[in-house]
C-alpha cells in the first residue's frame, strides 16, 4: 500500500463564494492558502483543462480553455517557500486528483525578475485537491544541496510508472529517480561540475557522462531516459542499465538551449530550441520534418525563449511561450496556425494575474492528455490517508 503524508484537513469549505460578505466574480483567483476554484463550466480535473506552472506569479493554475477561467490554483504568490506557497514553479503535472509540481525559486538579477527578487525554493511537491502537501522532496527554506532529501534548481518533475519520480535537478547537473521514502535509486550526470559534449561543436570528443544545465526528463516506452541537455545543445536518449548515450538529437546542430524534447507517438522527437525560439520535431535520422517559431507570430518580443512543446492527441502542440507570456497552441500544418491562447502576449501587454494573463509561464499540460510524455501511474482515494 502507497501512502503520502497524512492529509490535513481543510477548515471550512474549498469552494469559496464569498469574501467579507460579497459575491466572487466569475473567474477571480484569489491568493490563498488552499486551493481555489473559480470556473463555471469546467470542474477541477475535467479532461481537457490545461494545467499551467505560471513561474513569476508562483502558483500553478488549472483553466477551463473554453472561458479561459480558473478551476484550480495552488500557490498564494508568496516570494517565500512554504506550506502554502511555490517559488518559480518550472513544472506541474496532473496525476489522478494529485498536481506534481517542481518549485525552483526565482534567480537573483540585475534588476531582480519580475515581479519578486530572488529567491530559492528547490522542493519537487505533491499536493491534494484541497492545495494540501502530502509529499515533498527537497528541504524548506529553499535549502540547497545534492545530499540526501537535497535538490538545487529541480526544473522538471514527472511520475513514472513505477510510483517513482524522475527529478531534472538542473544545478547539480543530474538526473534522479527517487522513490517515495526519498531514496535516489538511480542518477545520471554528476553534482560535482557541468561536462557532456556538444556533439556539434566537439564532434570526436569522447562522451564523460555528465550533463550542462539539464533541463528536462522523460522516460521512453523502450525503458530510455530522454534528456533535454540544454546547454550542450542536444537531446540525449540515454539507456538506463548501461548508462551510455545511444541516440543525439541536434536538428543537424542547428538548435541552441535545448530546454525540453519528448518522443512522439510516430517515433520522431519534439525539441523546444528555447534559444532559436523554436519549437522544432525530428525524425530518427535527426532531420526537421516540422517547425514552429513563436517569434515570428504579431506582438512578440524579439526572444520570447519558449520553455515546453507538448504533442497533444488532436495534434497540435502546447507551447509554454515563456516570455511572451502566454500558452498557445498550434495546429500542425506546415505553417502553422495558432488555434488557442491562454495569456495576453507580451509585446501588446505586461504580465500580470488577473484574468486570462500570465508571467513566464514555463510548463504547461492538458489533464490526462499524456502523448509523449512518461505516462504516470493511477492513485485511487485509498493512497491518501
Amino acid at each position: 500500500m502507497f501512502t503520502f503524508i497524512k492529509k490535513v484537513k481543510t477548515q471550512g469549505p474549498v469552494r469559496i463564494t464569498r469574501v467579507a460578505g460579497a459575491m466572487l466574480a466569475a473567474g477571480v483567483v484569489l491568493f490563498t492558502g488552499a486551493a481555489v476554484f473559480a470556473g463555471e463550466n469546467h470542474e477541477f480535473n475535467e479532461q481537457g483543462n490545461i494545467v499551467i506552472a505560471d513561474q513569476f506569479n508562483n502558483r500553478v493554475i488549472e483553466i477551463d480553455p473554453e472561458s479561459h477561467k480558473v478551476v484550480w490554483h495552488f500557490g498564494d504568490g508568496s516570494d517565500k517557500p512554504g506550506p502554502h506557497s511555490i517559488v518559480g514553479t518550472n513544472d506541474a503535472e496532473r496525476v489522478g486528483k494529485f498536481t506534481l509540481i517542481s518549485g525552483t525559486g526565482i534567480p537573483n538579477t540585475t534588476p531582480p525578475a519580475p515581479p519578486l527578487p530572488g529567491c530559492s525554493d528547490n522542493r519537487v511537491i505533491v499536493v491534494n485537491e484541497d492545495g494540501h502537501i502530502v509529499w515533498q522532496y527537497g528541504q524548506d527554506n529553499g535549502v540547497f544541496g545534492s545530499g540526501f532529501n537535497q535538490l538545487n534548481v529541480p526544473v522538471a518533475a514527472t511520475f513514472l510508472p513505477n510510483r517513482h519520480i524522475l527529478i531534472t535537478d538542473q544545478s547539480n547537473e543530474r538526473v534522479i529517480e527517487v522513490n517515495l521514502k526519498k531514496t535516489i535509486v538511480w542518477q545520471y550526470g554528476d553534482p560535482s561540475g557541468t561536462g557532456g559534449v556538444n556533439p556539434c561543436a566537439n564532434p570526436t570528443a569522447l562522451d564523460d557522462g555528465r550533463l550542462n544545465n539539464p533541463n528536462s526528463a522523460e522516460l521512453l516506452k523502450n525503458g530510455h531516459i530522454l534528456i533535454a541537455d540544454e546547454n550542450n545543445n542536444r537531446a540525449i536518449e540515454v539507456d538506463r542499465y548501461s548508462h551510455k548515450i545511444v541516440h543525439t538529437f541536434t536538428a543537424r546542430c542547428t538548435v541552441s538551449g535545448v530546454a525540453f524534447a519528448s518522443r512522439l507517438d510516430n517515433g520522431n522527437t519534439l525539441i523546444t530550441d528555447s534559444n532559436n525560439s523554436r519549437i522544432v520535431e525530428v525524425d530518427s535520422d535527426d532531420e526537421v520534418v516540422w517547425q514552429f517559431l513563436t517569434n515570428k507570430r504579431p506582438g512578440s518580443i524579439q526572444m520570447p525563449l519558449p520553455t515546453r512543446a507538448v504533442r497533444l492527441r488532436n495534434g497540435n502542440t502546447l507551447i509554454s511561450d515563456q516570455f511572451n507570456n502566454q500558452v498557445i497552441e498550434v495546429n500542425h500544418e506546415k505553417d502553422a496556425d495558432i488555434v488557442f491562447t491562454q495569456g495576453k502576449i507580451a509585446g501588446l501587454f505586461p504580465p500580470g494575474h488577473g484574468f486570462n494573463q500570465l508571467n513566464g509561464p514555463y510548463d504547461a499540460k492538458v489533464v490526462s492528455d499524456f502523448t509523449g510524455l512518461t505516462r504516470p501511474p493511477k492513485f485511487d482515494d485509498d493512497d491518501e490517508e
